[in-house]
């Protein structure tokens, strides 16, 4: 899928630059990486994601240890049991088992909880960044902007069309101060 989709903006881009020299279209960039880490409420937003992930996880780490201390109680007693009593604990260990993998799909899965938390908190600072890149790109007349750490392949940049830091400047953060200039 990603491959279709990258084939269809070289192919746009392939159209844009073969478009005869009456509309000549103006190209930036800009890296969304280094803008979002330059941004201090992606920090703020990222330590509360990691504190979130770490309590999950830490859940799930006493979770499974349950199930090998119930598993290891097995064990040392399995000789005692019945043929019944037997597989009636082992399904009570399987349960766990399952009970401890529908927590972590739950949490981490691909549409889990940590997931939907994070298009939650990022969603308000994405929509900053694009109203920026908008306004930069409106403002200095340019036709696309393309994000250089998305999945489009960039094969050469000129740092004169990087635009990332007007888009920080736009967005009220000091560009000069996060350099050291």
């Amino acid at each position: 899928m990603k491959t279709l989709s990258r084939n269809a903006a070289v192919l746009g881009l392939l159209l844009i630059f073969a478009t005869d020299g009456k509309a000549q279209q103006q190209i930036a960039y800009v890296d969304s990486e280094y803008i979002l880490t330059r941004i201090p409420e992606y920090q703020t937003v990222q330590q509360q994601l990691d504190r979130i992930a770490g309590d999950w996880e830490k859940e799930l780490t006493e979770k499974q240890r349950g199930v090998e201390q119930q598993f290891q109680a097995y064990q040392s007693r399995e000789l005692l049991y019945t043929t019944e009593e037997r597989q009636r604990r082992r399904d009570e260990i399987v349960r766990a088992e399952e009970e401890v993998e529908r927590l972590r799909m739950k949490y981490f899965g691909p549409d889990g909880d940590l997931f939907v938390q994070q298009e939650q908190l990022m969603r308000p600072i994405q929509d900053r960044i694009l109203t920026a890149i908008e306004g930069v790109a409106t403002e200095e007349g340019y036709d696309y902007v393309f994000d250089k750490s998305g999945d489009f392949l960039f094969l050469f940049t000129r740092s004169q069309y990087d635009l990332s830091d007007r888009v920080l400047e736009e967005l009220g953060i000091d560009v000069d101060q996060i350099q050291g200039r």
